[in-house]
C-alpha cells in the first residue's frame, strides 16, 4: 500500500470519529455530516490508489451505476427516510455478501483459502445476506408494502434459531474443509431466509430499534469484509458503525423499558389486551379557533411532534405556529421522545429543516418534571409515546414504557386524521381525558388553520 493511501486512511478514520462525535448534538450535526463525506471520499480515493487495482473499468461502471441510483434516492421526502434507510442498510448487506462472495471462490480456485479466511467469509456472509433481506423487510414494513403488525406463527423462533443453527453450522464445516463447495450457496440462501424471518414477527412500534440493529449487523459486516479485504480502515469504519448502532439500540431498548430480546423476538402489539371498549367512551373535539385561543392565552406550550407531523408535512407550519406563539410571549418547548416517529431522530431531523431553535428542543426525561406546569401540550400525530395506559394499565403491551407525560398539562390538544389506533395497533387513553381536545384533520392543514386565527387571517371562519 502506498504512503498516500495510509495517510488518506489515517485522515478518514480521524474524520468518521469526528463525525460521530458531532452528530450527537443538534448544532454540530451539519459539521458531522461534512466530516463524514469528506471521510469517505478520502477513503475511497486512497483505496484507488492502490497499487493492485488492474484496471479502473469496472470500478467506473460501477460508480456511475451507483451515482444514477443515489441520486433519486437522496432525494425522497423526509416522511420516506426510514424506508430509504432499510434500502441502505440492505444494500451495504448485499455488498458484503457479494464481496464474501467473490473472495470464497477466488481464492478457492487458486488455493488459496485457509482456514482462517473461510472463518471470516462465513461470518461476513451470513451477516450480510441477513442484512440485506432484513433491511428490505423493513423498508417495506416502514413503507406499509407489507403488514405492519406482527407475524407470528407457532414455533416461529425455534425455526428461526435451526436455520441461523445450521447456516453457522455449515460455515464452521467449510472453515474445517473449504473445499466443500456444495454447502457455501446453503449457507447464503438460509441467511437470506433468517433476515426475512427475523424482521417478519417484529411490529412496527419496535421498526426504529430494528433500524439501528441492522445499522449495528451492517457494521459488523463491514468489519468482516475488512478482514477478507486486508483492508485497516473498513475494519476501524465498521467497528464504529456496529458499536455506535448497537448503543444506540440498547438507549432505545431502554426509553421503551423493553428488553433486546423482547424487541426483536416478542411479536409486540400482536396480541390487544384492552379493558376499555373503544365504543364506550366518547371524546371531546375542539375547532380552530378553540386552539389558538388556548394556545395564545397559555403561558407555557409544550409540541410533542409525532409520525402524524412527517406523513403531514407539517413541520414548516409548526414553525410558523411557533413564531406566532413566541411574538405573544408565550414559552413553547419541543418534547421529543427517544422512538418518537419511524427511525431514530426522525422528529429532530424535520424540525432542524423547518429550523426550530436547538435550544427548544427538550428529552423527554427533561420536560416531563415541567409538564403539570403547561398550560397546553400539543400532541402533533404522536400515539404510543403519550398514552397514559403504560402507567396505569399493567395488561397493555406498552405497560412500563417511559413517555412524556402530556397527560398532566393543564389541557391537552391532539392532533389525528381519526380515532384509529397509532403504528403499534394500540388505543390511546389520553385522547378520552377530560382535560384532552381533539383537533380532527391533516395536521399540516389543522395547524395552517390555527395559525390563520392567530394572525388574524381566519376571523368569521
Amino acid at each position: 500500500m502506498t504512503t498516500a493511501t495510509e495517510i488518506f486512511y489515517i485522515v478518514a478514520a480521524a474524520l468518521f470519529i469526528l463525525a460521530l462525535r458531532w452528530m450527537s448534538q443538534p448544532d454540530t450535526a451539519r459539521r458531522a455530516v461534512l466530516a463524514a463525506v469528506t471521510g469517505m471520499a478520502l477513503a475511497v480515493g486512497g483505496t484507488l490508489l492502490h497499487p493492485e487495482i488492474v484496471t479502473y473499468k469496472w470500478i467506473a461502471i460501477a460508480a456511475t451505476a451507483g451515482v444514477l441510483l443515489g441520486i433519486p434516492l437522496a432525494r425522497v421526502p423526509l416522511t420516506a427516510v426510514p424506508e430509504r434507510t432499510g434500502l441502505s442498510q440492505a444494500f451495504g448487506g448485499l455488498a458484503a455478501g457479494l464481496v464474501g462472495t467473490a473472495k470464497y471462490y477466488l481464492w478457492l480456485q487458486a488455493g488459496e483459502l485457509t482456514h482462517f479466511r473461510m472463518a471470516v467469509i462465513a461470518g461476513e456472509v451470513i451477516l450480510g445476506c441477513l442484512t440485506c433481506t432484513g433491511g428490505l423487510m423493513a423498508a417495506g414494513k416502514l413503507a406499509e408494502w407489507i403488514t405492519t403488525r406482527p407475524v407470528t406463527y407457532r414455533g416461529q423462533n425455534i425455526v428461526s434459531f435451526v436455520l441461523l443453527a445450521v447456516a453457522a453450522g455449515l460455515g464452521i464445516w467449510l472453515t474445517i474443509d473449504p473445499t466443500q463447495s456444495w454447502a457455501f450457496p446453503i449457507v447464503i440462501g438460509l441467511a437470506l431466509i433468517f433476515g426475512v424471518l427475523l424482521i417478519l414477527p417484529i411490529g412496527g412500534a419496535d421498526m426504529p430499534t430494528v433500524i439501528s440493529f441492522l445499522n449495528s449487523y451492517a457494521g459488523l459486516s463491514a468489519v468482516a469484509m475488512g478482514f477478507v479485504l486486508e483492508n485497516k480502515l473498513l475494519i476501524a469504519a465498521g467497528a464504529l458503525d456496529g458499536s455506535s448502532g448497537f448503543v444506540l439500540s440498547i438507549i432505545m431498548c431502554k426509553a421503551m423499558n423493553r428488553s433486546v430480546t423482547n424487541v426483536l423476538f416478542g411479536a409486540f402489539g400482536s396480541v390487544q389486551t384492552a379493558t376499555k371498549s373503544i365504543e364506550q367512551r366518547t371524546v371531546k373535539s375542539a375547532t380552530a379557533i378553540d386552539a389558538a385561543e388556548l394556545l395564545s392565552n397559555a403561558d407555557r406550550v409544550v409540541i410533542i411532534p409525532g409520525y402524524g407531523m412527517a406523513v403531514a408535512q407539517a413541520q414548516h407550519r409548526v414553525r410558523d405556529l411557533y413564531d406566532q406563539l413566541a411574538k405573544r410571549g408565550v414559552d413553547v418547548k419541543f418534547a421529543v421522545h427517544p422512538v418518537a416517529g419511524r427511525m431514530p431522530g426522525h422528529m429532530n431531523v424535520l424540525l432542524a429543516e423547518a429550523d426550530i431553535p436547538y435550544d427548544r428542543l427538550v428529552e423527554m426525561d427533561d420536560i416531563n418534571p415541567e409538564m403539570p406546569q403547561v398550560g397546553v401540550a400539543l400532541v402533533i400525530g404522536a400515539n404510543d409515546v403519550v398514552n397514559p395506559a403504560a402507567r396505569t394499565d399493567e395488561k397493555s403491551p406498552i405497560y412500563g414504557m417511559p413517555i412524556i407525560d402530556a397527560d398532566k398539562a393543564q389541557t391537552v390538544l391532539a392532533i389525528k386524521r381519526s380515532m384509529n389506533p397509532g403504528f403499534a395497533g394500540i388505543d390511546n387513553d389520553l385522547y378520552y381525558a377530560n382535560n384532552t381536545l381533539m383537533l380532527f384533520g391533516d395536521a399540516k392543514q389543522v395547524i395552517g388553520d390555527v395559525v390563520k386565527q392567530l394572525t388574524g387571517e381566519g376571523q368569521g371562519h
